[in-house]
C-alpha cells in the first residue's frame, strides 16, 4: 500500500477542556474545538489526538506491557474468558485471520469487574495488571463520553439528552495483538469492517498497521505519532 492517509489532528489541551466543560456559558474556544472535532468527524469519520495529558503516556506503555503478559499466558489459559455476548470472549487462532487474538472484556471501568478478569488469567494474582487495565478503562470511557458531549453540544442538543445517552451507555475494552507475519500472503490482520458502537479509541504501539477507507474507496495507511490516539466514529453515530 502507497497511499498514506491525512487526516485531522486536534490537540485537547488542557486549558481549552477545563474553561470549556467547567463553565456554565463555555468560552469561543471549547466551542471552536466541539466544531473542529464534529468537522472532523463528518469528513474522515477519525482523528488523531494529541496533547490529552489525562491519559499520560506512562499509563499507555504500562498498558502495553500487561497486554503483552497477557497474551504471553498458555491457550488453556486464555480460552477461559468466554462471554455470550458478541465481540467479548477471547479470540484467537481464526483461519480467516490467524494473525489476529482479542480480548474483549466487558465493564473493566468497575473495579470488581477488573479483579475478576485478572484472577482467571492469574489466579495467584496479578494487582498491577488489574489496577492498570482499571484505571485505562476508565480514563478511555471518560474521554469517549466527552468526545459525545462535544459532538452533542456542536448540534446545539439539550445537555438532558446528552446525559440520558451517557445513563443508557454501556462500554468494554477490547486488547489485541496481531502476530507476525510468516508470507507476504499472510499480512491481513483483520478484514475490513466498521465499528458497531459510537466511538472508538486506539491507543496502540509504535508498529504501523491502521488502515482506513476514504469517501472515494481508496485504502490509506494511517501513520500514527507516538503519544497519538485515534478517534474513529462508529455505525451508531452515522
Amino acid at each position: 500500500m502507497d497511499r498514506t492517509a491525512t487526516i485531522p489532528v486536534i490537540e485537547f489541551s488542557g486549558e481549552d477542556i477545563k474553561n470549556g466543560r467547567s463553565s456554565s456559558s463555555p468560552d469561543q474556544r471549547w466551542k471552536a474545538l466541539c466544531s473542529k472535532v464534529r468537522e472532523a468527524c463528518e469528513s474522515h469519520g477519525c482523528f488523531l489526538l494529541m496533547r490529552y495529558d489525562k491519559i499520560p503516556t506512562s499509563l499507555c506503555e504500562d498498558m502495553l506491557v500487561g497486554i503483552k503478559s497477557l497474551f504471553d499466558l498458555p491457550e488453556e489459559t486464555k480460552t477461559k474468558y468466554q462471554n455470550p455476548k458478541p465481540y467479548r470472549s477471547y479470540q484467537g487462532k481464526c483461519p480467516v485471520v490467524p494473525l489476529h487474538e482479542s480480548f474483549g472484556i466487558d465493564d473493566a471501568t468497575r473495579l470488581e469487574a477488573a479483579r475478576d478478569f485478572t484472577h482467571l488469567m492469574w489466579p495467584q494474582g496479578n494487582p498491577t495488571f488489574c489496577e492498570i487495565l482499571n484505571m485505562m478503562s476508565t480514563k478511555m470511557l471518560e474521554l469517549s463520553f466527552m468526545i459525545l458531549e462535544m459532538i452533542f453540544e456542536s448540534f446545539d442538543i439539550e445537555e438532558k439528552k446528552y446525559e440520558a445517552l451517557v445513563r443508557d451507555s454501556v462500554s468494554f475494552l477490547r486488547v489485541m495483538k496481531y502476530k507476525v507475519p510468516t508470507s507476504k500472503d499472510q499480512n491481513l490482520g483483520l478484514v475490513a469492517h466498521t465499528d458497531k458502537n459510537a466511538i472508538t479509541i486506539l491507543c496502540q504501539n509504535e508498529v504501523q498497521g491502521l488502515e482506513i477507507v476514504t469517501k472515494e474507496g481508496h485504502w490509506e495507511q494511517v501513520v500514527v505519532p507516538k503519544d497519538a490516539l485515534v478517534v474513529i466514529v462508529g455505525d451508531a453515530l452515522k
